[in-house]
């Protein structure tokens, strides 16, 4: 058996003498967390990628194990729900691995008093996103809490998939010189869900851009693309997703922020709400880390894709700096975008 690597709290209780909502996203301080607490306690080869998931060698060829769990309110807004979001979820996780997702298990947490016609409109949407992921729902687990303990319903999923063509994806694959593309528009989900909380009318409601990305992914390996590194944006938008990268690389980022793709909706909730859309979470899109000579092709395959039709390159990797992502404005000024330091929105994914 490993020895465990610590005997005290590795976070001091004069620092944070409690878990806050701010630790509940991807911001500076689950990242905190994860890294002093999680990281140090399990730390292994596997772990310490701090990848979507794990990528393990099998005797029938590599396989992807990821997980996530799905804690939303409110459980039904435009494009989509709960059920549909938890198996997108942990299917999308794989994807950035290189997985196309085989099997996954499902947990819920149910709390006293759900109507039962609410778990059956859940449960039906779930089977219908594993039929159109070609993911097969093998095992699970309920649990029951008091009534006012659970938010109606939460849901973990877990995944396993095959690796496609035993590529390798990782942060630690990242070069300098590399471009950044991105799929899509970013912070639809994150502003559809805040203008349903918030009572927000617009013309026409926002939708999430909650979708899989399986297709997406498959196309890009499948032509022969160098692919390096993949981040799916969901808890901390943009931002966060390439902070981690910065991190895991040892390298640094920079945007243009004229390339990135923000629907005018989106900006005006955000200028409403008070909320910056590179922070927004996205449950449908994805930056793609690949040399600069490969990036045009991987904007034309997935223009391909009815959800990808505004992917862009929206910067570069470079040199480790003291900051780790920038973005330079349509103006020319420079910006640092480092990792939010807590969470702008509660319960969106």
């Amino acid at each position: 058996m490993n020895e465990l690597p610590i005997m005290e709290c590795p976070i001091p209780i004069s620092e944070y003498p409690a878990v806050t909502m701010a630790h509940g996203g991807g911001g500076r301080l689950m990242n905190s967390l994860i890294d002093r607490m999680m990281i140090r306690a399990f730390s292994n080869p596997l772990l310490n990628e701090k990848h979507d998931g794990a990528v393990f060698d099998h005797p029938g060829g590599k396989l992807a194990y990821a997980t996530d769990s799905h804690v939303i309110t409110p459980l039904f807004f435009p494009g989509g729900d709960i059920g549909t979001l938890s198996v997108y979820g942990t299917v999308n996780d794989l994807a950035m691995c290189g997985a196309m997702a085989r099997w996954m298990s499902t947990g819920f947490i149910l709390e006293e008093g759900l109507p039962m016609e609410t778990l059956w409109r859940v449960v039906l949407s779930m089977a219908e996103a594993a039929v159109r992921t070609g993911v097969s729902i093998v095992t699970g687990d309920t649990k029951v809490v008091d009534r006012g303990k659970g938010d109606g319903i939460y849901i973990n999923t877990s995944g396993i998939g095959t690796v496609l063509h035993g590529v390798s994806i990782s942060p630690s694959r990242v070069r300098e010189g590399d471009s950044v593309v991105l799929s899509g528009d970013i912070g639809r989900h994150g502003m559809a869900i805040m203008a349903l909380r918030e009572g927000i009318r617009l013309e026409s409601p926002i939708r999430s851009d909650l979708a899989p990305l399986h297709l997406m992914v498959r196309d890009l390996l499948e032509a022969g693309l160098e692919v390096h590194c993949m981040r799916d944006l969901t808890r901390g938008g943009l931002a966060s997703g390439l902070n981690e990268i910065a991190a895991g690389s040892g390298l640094s980022i920079t945007m243009e922020e004229d390339s990135i793709p923000v629907r005018e909706d989106v900006t005006g909730a955000c200028e409403l709400l008070g909320f910056d859309p590179l922070y927004v979470p996205n449950e449908g899109r994805f930056v793609v880390i690949l040399p600069p000579e490969e990036a045009p092709g991987a904007v034309e395959i997935l223009r391909g894709h009815s959800d990808g039709c505004d992917s862009a390159v929206i910067g570069s990797v470079t040199e480790r700096s003291s900051s780790g992502v920038t973005m330079t404005s349509v103006i020319g000024s420079g910006r640092i975008v480092d990792m939010i330091s807590g969470e702008q929105l509660p319960r969106i994914c």
